[in-house]
């Protein structure tokens, strides 16, 4: 009956301690350390994809003010 107490009281430590504000999936495609708001990126509209499946003006804009690390030449379909 103590073995099995145990076995019990160390299973629910081990499940009970998991936090649910960790993000279980971390987004791969955005690394918010890079994004520079004061970044100057050209006007000029060369679309590329991110990684994140969103359209955005050109990888200047994607990489410096969204953080994107992954993109594709053109817009996402």
């Amino acid at each position: 009956m103590k073995k099995l107490l145990c076995i019990c009281l160390g299973l629910s430590l081990v499940f009970g301690c998991s936090s649910d504000s960790e993000d279980p999936d971390p987004n791969m495609c955005v690394d918010e350390t890079l994004i520079n708001l004061e970044s100057p990126c050209p006007t000029v509209v060369d679309p590329v994809c991110g990684c994140d499946g969103i359209t955005y003006n050109n990888s200047c804009e994607a990489f410096n003010w969204y953080g994107v690390i992954a993109y594709a030449e053109g817009p996402c379909d």
